[in-house]
C-alpha cells in the first residue's frame, strides 16, 4: 500500500474523488456528536449519586475532629478531606494541603491573581513589573493558557516529549530569566497527549534554579488516579518532597480535585504546597472567605473512606471509559496507519487522545467535521493564544459518547484526516 505521499498527483486526483463521495454521504447522516471537553459522560455521574446519602438530616455532622462541619471555621479543611486529597494528589503530607471548592480551576486562578496583585511571599507584586513570563509545555491544557493570557502574561512554549516537557529548555528559561516566574504541568497523563514525567524529570524540576526567587511550578495533577487499566499504571513522584530533598520546598504548588471522580460539578478541589506557602496563602484566603463547603469535604471522606475507596471507584470510571478509548485508536490504526498523514499516542490513563496531522492540516480537519455534524475542541486550542505553529494538533476527548456514537465519531474524522491530507498534498 502506497502512502500518500508516494501517490503521484492523478493518483491524488482519484483518492479525492472517492473521499469527496464518502464526505458527502457522511454530511447526510445528519450526525450531531460533540468530543471538544471532557466531560464524564451521565453513567459515570450516575455512580456517585451514593455520594448524596452519605450524609442526611439526622446524621452526625461533626469531623473526626470535633469540628461542627455545618458551622465556620478550618479554613484549611476538615484533616479527613484533606488526608484524602493527599492521597489522592500523591503528596505525603496531608498538613500540606489545603482544600477549596468544588474545583482546582478557581484555585488555580487565584494563585495567579494572588502574584499579580500582591506578590508571592512578600515579593513583587507581579503587575508592577515590567514583565512577567510562564513557560507552557505544549500540546497542552487550554485553561491554563486562558489564565495566564487573562492576566496579560506572556507565555513561553516549551515542546513535550515522551518523558515530559524539554528540560534543557526549561533549566535555560528558569535559571537565565528572572521575569519567568511559572511553568503550567499536568504531570500524569498529561492533557492532551496523556504522557507522564519521568522520574528524572520530576527530579529535574525539584533541582531548578530559578533566577526569580519568586518563581513557581504549577504542578496540576488533575489525573492522578485517572487509570484506564488496572495492571498498566503510570506513578509519578511526590514533586512536594522531591523539591525538599532538594532544598527547594517553597517552589511548588500542588493542584487536584475530585472533578472526575465524583461529580464534575460538585467535588472538592485541593492545592498542596510548602508550609511557608500555605501561612501566605491562608492569611490571604482568611480575607475572602470564612470557610469552604465543609459539609461536601464531609460527605467525600465519609463516602469515600481512603485512596482504596478511590480507587475502587476509579475502576468503574475506567470500565466505562476504556471501550471508548480503545474504539478509537483501533479505529485510527485501521484507517490511517501506514498512510503518514497522522500519529497518535495511546494513553494509559486521562481523559484525552492526541493526534498530530500533516503540517497546515488541522484546522482544515476540524472545520470539515463540524460540517459533518461533530464537534472537536478548536485547532490550536492546546497553544496559548489558540496558535499552533504547525496547525497540526487536535485533541480528541472520548468520555461524553457512547461507545457506538465514538465509533461513529471516529470514522467520520478519520475521512476528514484523509480529506484535507489530500488537499494538502495536491497544494504542494
Amino acid at each position: 500500500m502506497k502512502t500518500y505521499k508516494e501517490m503521484s498527483r492523478e493518483e491524488l486526483l482519484a483518492c479525492k474523488a472517492e473521499l469527496d463521495e464518502q464526505y458527502k454521504e457522511a454530511q447526510g447522516k445528519g450526525l450531531n456528536l460533540n468530543m471538544s471537553r471532557g466531560k464524564p459522560e451521565a453513567g459515570q455521574l450516575d455512580m456517585g449519586m451514593g455520594l448524596l446519602d452519605t450524609l442526611h438530616g439526622i446524621c452526625d455532622m461533626t469531623s473526626e475532629d470535633g469540628t461542627d462541619c455545618r458551622n465556620y471555621g478550618e479554613l484549611t479543611g476538615i484533616m479527613e478531606a484533606r488526608k484524602l486529597m493527599a492521597d489522592i494528589m500523591g503528596v505525603g503530607d496531608p498538613s500540606r494541603v489545603f482544600v477549596f471548592g468544588n474545583g482546582s480551576l478557581s484555585i488555580m486562578y487565584d494563585a495567579v491573581c494572588r502574584s499579580v496583585t500582591h506578590g508571592v511571599m512578600g515579593h513583587t507584586p507581579w503587575c508592577r513589573l515590567d514583565k512577567v513570563k510562564f513557560l507552557c509545555p505544549v500540546p497542552g491544557y487550554d485553561r491554563h493558557f486562558a489564565i495566564t493570557e487573562h492576566f496579560g502574561i506572556e507565555m513561553v512554549n516549551i515542546p513535550m516529549t515522551p518523558t515530559g516537557p524539554d528540560m534543557d529548555l526549561v533549566e535555560k528559561y528558569v535559571s537565565e530569566d528572572a521575569s519567568v516566574k511559572g511553568i503550567w504541568c499536568v504531570p500524569q497523563y498529561s492533557n492532551p497527549q496523556g504522557i507522564s514525567y519521568s522520574d528524572e524529570t520530576v527530579r529535574r524540576f525539584a533541582a531548578l534554579r530559578p533566577a526569580a526567587e519568586d518563581f513557581r511550578i504549577y504542578w496540576d495533577n488533575a489525573y492522578a488516579v485517572h487509570h484506564l487499566y488496572d495492571d498498566d499504571q503510570d506513578k509519578i513522584l511526590d514533586i512536594l518532597s522531591e523539591c525538599e530533598k532538594a532544598g527547594h520546598p517553597d517552589m511548588v504548588y500542588v493542584f487536584g480535585s475530585t472533578s472526575k471522580i465524583s461529580m464534575a460539578g460538585a467535588g472538592i478541589a485541593a492545592m498542596a504546597a510548602s508550609k511557608a506557602n500555605l501561612e501566605c496563602i491562608e492569611k490571604s484566603m482568611a480575607i475572602r472567605t470564612i470557610c469552604y463547603d465543609k459539609v461536601n469535604q464531609l460527605r467525600h471522606a465519609r463516602y469515600f473512606k481512603d485512596l482504596d475507596g478511590v480507587k475502587e471507584h476509579m475502576k468503574k470510571h475506567a470500565a466505562i471509559l476504556r471501550p471508548k478509548f480503545e474504539t478509537v485508536l483501533k479505529i485510527l490504526e485501521e484507517e490511517l496507519g501506514g498512510l503518514e498523514i497522522g500519529s497518535w499516542i495511546k494513553p494509559k490513563g486521562g481523559y484525552f487522545i492526541s493526534f498530530e496531522s500533516l503540517e497546515g492540516c488541522a484546522k482544515s480537519i476540524v472545520s470539515k467535521c463540524k460540517q459533518a455534524g461533530m464537534t472537536l475542541t478548536n485547532a490550536g486550542a492546546t497553544y496559548p493564544y489558540g496558535k499552533d505553529p504547525k496547525d497540526s494538533n487536535i485533541r480528541i476527548a472520548p468520555s461524553f459518547p457512547t461507545t457506538e456514537e465514538m465509533a461513529e465519531a471516529a470514522r467520520l474524522f478519520t475521512l476528514c484526516v484523509k480529506l484535507a491530507s489530500v488537499e494538502k498534498l495536491l497544494e504542494q
